[in-house]
């Protein structure tokens, strides 16, 4: 072709430019693009309509979706970081339409998950890092230069600002929000604001539950439920209780306290 690239397949253009490696075990769904330099290892399959920027190196027994975009220099499926590692067969998977920016790097698991995931519509900013067996659910947005440990868990929703460190096996609940410049090392409760190093809880994240259309009786009773847990003169465990008799138990609400008292780390508070 006469702009360089190579075309793959009949039912919409694969495009491979010239200059990169694809490997002969790889998989490339229709429509595929990869740019400039990039390079696909072994066991990878890319989705439908997705696109490689350049230089970009998906390593091996990466799995991911459709639609996304991955920018130049991204780093996805090599080895964990984790000195327990001994080369065992493990992976990445990516959902559908998420984002990856420049020079992420994300790494395989281990034989303790046997898989790092990160879900559908994420958003992965510059300079992120996902480590090994950590689980990413859907519409997560990752400022720049987040960096997570290993087993990290972030549920559907959350966003977490810039140049933030989390502590390995910490969870973030749904729709919560981490203010850029934290240091998380113990859980955040699901609806919740959280910020500063060490980090502290700054009330519910009013903005993003009213944004993603929760009921105003949903927010209300999850108000409610907040004062209890954590502007109440009981200690968290006498508060859960005090909760479950005293507050309307939508599922908002339940899963507010499940989430707690299952918290194997501790919970963020005030």
């Amino acid at each position: 072709m006469s702009d360089g690239w190579a075309e793959v397949g009949t039912e919409k253009e694969t495009r491979i430019h010239p200059t990169a490696i694809v490997h002969e075990g790889a998989e490339l769904d229709y429509g595929v693009q990869v740019g400039p330099w990039a390079m696909v290892g072994p066991g990878v399959k890319v989705g439908s309509g997705s696109v490689l920027g350049p230089g970009t190196l998906l390593e091996s027994n990466t799995r991911l979706g459709r639609d996304c975009r991955i920018s130049k220099g991204a780093v996805l499926g090599t080895e964990p970081q984790d000195l327990k590692f001994q080369g065992e067969e493990t992976y990445l998977t990516v959902g559908d339409r998420t984002t990856i920016r420049e020079y992420a790097t994300l790494n395989r698991g281990t034989s303790a998950r046997g898989e790092t995931r990160v879900g559908s519509d994420c958003l992965l900013m510059a300079y992120t890092h996902v480590a090994h067996d950590c689980v990413l659910g859907d519409h997560v947005i990752l400022s720049n230069a987040v960096n997570m440990a290993g087993h990290v868990e972030l549920e559907d929703w959350v966003i977490v600002g810039g140049v933030t460190p989390i502590h390995q096996f910490v969870r973030v609940g749904r729709h919560a929000f981490v203010g850029g410049g934290s240091r998380i090392s113990q859980d955040v409760p699901p609806y919740c604001r959280v910020a500063g190093s060490p980090a502290r809880l700054y009330g519910l994240n009013s903005v993003g539950l009213e944004r993603r259309d929760f009921s105003a009786e949903a927010r209300a009773r999850l108000k409610e439920t907040y004062r209890i847990l954590f502007q109440s003169s009981l200690n968290l465990s006498q508060a859960v209780a005090r909760a479950r008799e005293e507050v309307e138990l939508l599922e908002e609400v339940r899963y507010l306290l499940d989430f707690i008292s299952s918290s194997e780390r501790g919970i963020t508070s005030r």
